[in-house]
């Protein structure tokens, strides 16, 4: 019958919304998803032994391919961020303060998080 619409059909078509509307949602909700952006964001602290922040320590982000280095200065919560790092480069990281400084950490290609914590400490007794 043309024109008519089977409660089978309209089952289906709901059905379908759904799930056209949800995969449209969780395509929306990932912040590193904008025109296929798979780059990678790099933060963390900047602690003492004791877990207390540094501020203005000074963390250095090393591209192991080209050894560009880029620096951030801490604020008071000792936080860093690095945005916009290429999937497909290994990164190493460390902190300075008053002269000390941290273990260096690696950021490797082989890791997918697009997200990536790493919290570096010193020993400034």
């Amino acid at each position: 019958m043309v024109g008519w619409v089977t409660e089978k059909s309209m089952k289906r078509a709901i059905v379908v919304s759904v799930i056209v509307l949800v995969v449209g949602l969780a395509a929306a909700a990932s912040p590193f998803d904008k025109k296929g952006d798979t780059s990678r964001l790099l933060t963390g602290k900047v602690m003492d032994r004791q877990d207390s922040p540094l501020p203005n320590a000074v963390v250095y982000l090393t591209n192991t391919r080209t050894r560009a280095v880029k620096t951030y200065i801490v604020g008071q919560d000792g936080s860093y961020r690095f945005p916009s790092l290429s999937p497909n480069t290994d990164y190493e990281v460390y902190a300075q303060y008053n002269g000390k400084k941290s273990d260096t950490k690696t950021v490797s290609q082989f890791d997918n998080r697009q997200l990536v914590n790493i919290n570096l400490k010193i020993d400034n007794r």
